[in-house]
């Protein structure tokens, strides 16, 4: 926390270091010569001569036997005498006759059964022996307040004497430092030149204190337009904080060290009752004389606070532009699934299939390249809707789509072909692979599918699957998948639940014309 008396000016401070020099010193002559009085050695008598008095009070009524009589004198004794606590008669037996005042919890005497300053005990003697004594009990002879500090008499005397001391000194040194001030040495019209200047300008002597400062710098902050002559620009708190940096890589300190200019250093200075601190660029530049020694640095400040405003605006403008780029992108894959995608199971519609299919087969083809198809049907999939309805039919999809999409690999396409069938493309798997993939299709829908749709227990799902390869002849896709298709045929014709490889027999259409 910053203390108040650091914001003074050179002069207060000055005059504040002479006032503490000058009561250290009489403080040290009063120690040496004893120049105030022995409070402690003062009140020592007074207490002494009081206690005897009282003792031979106590023990004239003691004789009498006048208990009356002596409780009223020490009670007259404690009001008369503020530094009195407490006062009590003792027997020597420990048996108190007459107190006043809390005695029992003002008074401790030492061990020994000696007095102290504020623990005085003088004995009474009745018959030429000790009959018992008189105990009274004093105040600190120092103050144990700040009040009672306040009104000290030596702490008042040095308080006059240096608050009179502190006017004296701070008007003496107003006067002779107006003599001393080494910004007289900067002319009035060069003061005029760089007041015209809207950058902010210091100009720092060879320690780096503040020769001169322009209206535009002092502008920069409050504390800035009381700025002294002569005060170190290291002490500008309000400044060098914005720099995050240690003294010695102040932008001033580096330049006047290297002797060479800075440019391009920033600064964030905080303002008073605003959010946005004051931005700046600093420029520092040596100054040197006919010799080549330093005389100072020259500190010029740009206020950027406007152009930063600006890019920040600009910055919010871009990161408000790239989420609408992200949002239109996010609407984009969505419109881009709905276009494609079965909505039911989430694989390819059947115009994504062959927009995608049709120029990789090309390719294949062209190439050489291995490729298979494999035409997939859920076997009896119309019992499922008449017996349980299509909710549930719609489930038994959605169950096999996802074992089948569990098989492949990420570069293999799955198409929802028709209502309960599916067509598979294998890029770069032979007949014999992909035979292998659609048998574990196959063992996988008729092991994990039924007890996938939970509205069933115990539910039976099977499909029967068709396989064909490029290698035996299909001039493209759609004939690829027909002789897949035939395949498939096959295998419901074989009595389902098995996968069939196409091997050139005819047609399903071929077929159908046959039986008809």
């Amino acid at each position: 926390m910053r203390l108040h008396f650091l914001r003074l000016s050179p002069v207060a401070r000055i005059a504040l270091g002479l006032v503490g020099l000058l009561i250290s010193l009489l403080m040290a002559v009063d120690l040496v010569f004893g120049l105030l009085p022995d409070r402690s050695e003062i009140a020592r008598q007074v207490r002494q001569q009081l206690s005897e008095s009282l003792a031979v009070q106590a023990t004239a009524q003691l004789q009498a036997g006048d208990m009356s009589a002596l409780q009223r004198t020490l009670r007259e004794v404690l009001e008369r005498n503020h530094d009195l606590r407490s006062v009590a008669v003792r027997q020597s037996s420990g048996v108190v006759l007459v107190q006043v005042g809390d005695h029992p919890q003002y008074w401790h005497p030492p061990e020994d059964g000696s007095s102290t300053l504020t623990q005085v005990r003088v004995p009474v003697f009745a018959e030429g022996r000790a009959w018992g004594e008189v105990e009274l009990v004093f105040r600190p002879v120092l103050p144990e307040s700040l009040v009672e500090w306040l009104t000290y008499p030596p702490f008042v005397v040095l308080a006059l004497i240096g608050a009179l001391a502190f006017g004296a000194f701070y008007l003496y040194l107003r006067r002779v430092l107006e003599y001393l001030d080494p910004a007289k040495v900067v002319p009035d019209r060069v003061r005029t030149a760089f007041d015209t200047l809207a950058e902010g300008v210091m100009v720092l002597d060879e320690k780096g204190r503040v020769m001169l400062a322009n209206n535009a710098f002092r502008s920069f902050h409050p504390d800035a337009r009381e700025l002294a002559t002569g005060t170190p620009a290291n002490a500008l708190r309000w400044l060098v904080s914005g720099f995050h940096c240690s003294p010695d890589d102040f932008p001033w300190v580096r330049a006047m060290a290297s002797r060479s200019a800075l440019s391009g250093e920033t600064v964030e200075i905080p303002r008073p009752g605003e959010d946005e601190p004051l931005r700046a660029i600093v420029g520092c530049s040596p100054i040197q004389d006919g010799q080549g020694r330093l005389r100072g640095c020259l500190v010029n400040f740009s206020d950027v606070t406007i152009l930063h405003r600006i890019n920040d605006q600009l910055l919010v403008t871009l990161t408000e532009l790239e989420a609408s780029k992200d949002e239109i992108r996010r609407q984009n894959e969505a419109l881009h699934r709905l276009a494609t995608r079965d909505p039911m199971t989430g694989c390819l519609n059947r115009r994504a299939f062959f927009d995608a299919v049709d120029p990789l087969y090309a390719t294949l083809l062209a190439e050489g390249g291995e490729v298979c198809c494999i035409m997939g049907d859920i076997d009896h999939f119309k019992s499922f809707n008449d017996r349980y309805g299509h909710a549930v039919g719609d489930l038994v999809i959605k169950s096999v789509a996802k074992c089948m999409g569990a098989s492949l690999r990420e570069c293999d396409l799955l198409c929802r072909y028709g209502g309960e069938e599916f067509c598979f493309i294998l890029p770069g798997s032979t007949q014999e692979q992909a035979a292998e993939v659609a048998e574990r299709v196959r063992h996988s829908i008729e092991t994990q599918a039924g007890a996938a749709v939970r509205d069933i227990p115990g539910l039976r799902i099977t499909s029967s699957f068709g396989v064909a390869s490029i290698k035996l002849g299909a001039k493209d896709a759609p004939e690829l998948i027909d002789q897949a298709d035939n395949a498939l045929y096959e295998s419901k014709k074989s009595g389902r639940n098995r996968v069939s490889v196409w091997s050139g027999a005819r047609s399903v259409g071929a077929e159908a014309e046959a039986e008809a």
